[in-house]
């Protein structure tokens, strides 16, 4: 769902596309990348294997993007996402292999203690009214604190199999598990910010937070829910990534929060509140994971992937951060801003980045070669 400011006498294709540009971008990126692998690397790419390693990366994060999208919808933020994941998935793995509980317990109470942890930061942010970023950047270094005063180094590992199958299991002939959890959260998502007063309360907040609140909203409550929400879905990321890897550790997740939130703003969702973009969302976790996963396939080094990926989410942001800034400042048309004079200052930076990230994909493909046994 997306709240743009258009013109509504505008009957033009542009002016009804206006509104679905945002969910556009991300859908036009993941077909370059599907084109260029086509072009270099078909057999590799496409091969039925390496799609089901996409989706199941892409599946790790969709919760968690569902959850963000409300939280960035209504001008929050949340840094400390991956610390939850690891401290939730640390006291189920503990839970399972300490004390024999079985999965089916010990998950819920792994799930209840993400959304116990998400309402600490919503209370610390309402309450004690420290703005988000610092308040959940704070909690991060606490969550994470005590993930390692708990595990005390250990690497705990070898789940029972109902455990590996919430992280990486198939139904027999059908789609995997963990892609099923991830476009069931999406769905809910997306029927929530569409259909019920939670998405629009989050919208409106997300616009003006004073005129909500005198409309009657509890804007506190709701920015509480929505912390909530984000912490039980990043217990549950937690789960599925302990179950994906069979093993989990207190330094695990610890980039959840920037792939999450890059993906949500990718996606479309304005980083000013009051514009969500729950199918953007889910575009935007796929691009980034057939990304690295594209990369991985061209063999280029893991530090290469990282400065490739910095690219992406660099020119990816700043287009929709202008777009988002045009919304804001009430333009009429999409064309016409993007015919200003700062619009094409942008849109060349932006495409000497975009060649740039080509450029050295193109590099990595020539010089990519089959390592050869040793010995």
């Amino acid at each position: 769902m997306t709240t743009i400011v258009t013109n509504p006498n505008d009957k033009t294709l542009m002016g009804r596309m206006d509104p679905y540009l945002a969910i556009i971008g991300p859908m036009v990126m993941i077909l370059a990348i599907l084109i260029f692998m086509a072009i270099v690397e078909p057999a590799r790419y496409f091969r039925t294997s390496n799609m089901t390693l996409i989706l199941l990366d892409a599946a790790l994060y969709m919760p968690m993007a569902m959850a963000m999208t409300f939280v960035i919808t209504q001008r929050g933020i949340d840094l400390s996402i991956g610390s939850i994941a690891a401290l939730s998935g640390i006291v189920m793995a503990f839970l399972i292999k300490q004390y024999g509980f079985p999965v089916w317990v010990a998950v819920p109470i792994a799930i209840s203690l993400g959304a116990l942890m998400g309402l600490v930061n919503g209370l610390v942010i309402t309450r004690l009214k420290v703005p988000d970023l610092i308040g959940t950047l704070a909690m991060d270094l606490v969550y994470r604190g005590l993930a390692l005063v708990i595990a005390k180094g250990l690497v705990l590992a070898r789940f029972p199999d109902l455990l590996t199958d919430i992280g990486r299991g198939q139904i027999p002939g059908f789609i995997p598990i963990p892609v099923i959890i991830g476009l069931l959260t999406m769905a809910v998502g997306y029927w929530a910010l569409t259909q019920t007063h939670f998405g629009r309360y989050t919208i409106a907040i997300g616009s003006n937070p004073e005129a909500s609140a005198m409309t009657g909203v509890a804007v506190d409550r709701h920015k509480v829910y929505s912390y909530v929400l984000m912490g039980a879905c990043a217990a549950l990321a937690g789960v599925m990534l302990t179950g994906k890897l069979n093993a989990i550790q207190a330094t695990s997740a610890p980039y959840f929060n920037l792939h999450v939130i890059a993906a949500v703003v990718v996606g479309g969702t304005s980083l000013f509140g009051g514009r969500a973009a729950m199918v953007g969302s889910l575009a935007g976790v796929l691009l980034l994971s057939m990304m690295i996963n594209a990369l991985v396939t061209l063999r280029i080094e893991f530090f290469w992937q990282s400065v490739a990926s910095g690219v992406v989410i660099v020119s990816s942001v700043a287009l929709y951060t202008w777009m988002q800034k045009k919304d804001r400042d009430g333009a009429q048309s999409f064309m016409a801003a993007l015919r200003s004079k700062e619009a094409q200052k942008m849109l060349r930076f932006a495409g000497l980045l975009i060649a740039a990230l080509i450029l050295l994909l193109a590099i990595g493909a020539g010089l990519a070669t089959d390592p050869t046994p040793s010995g």
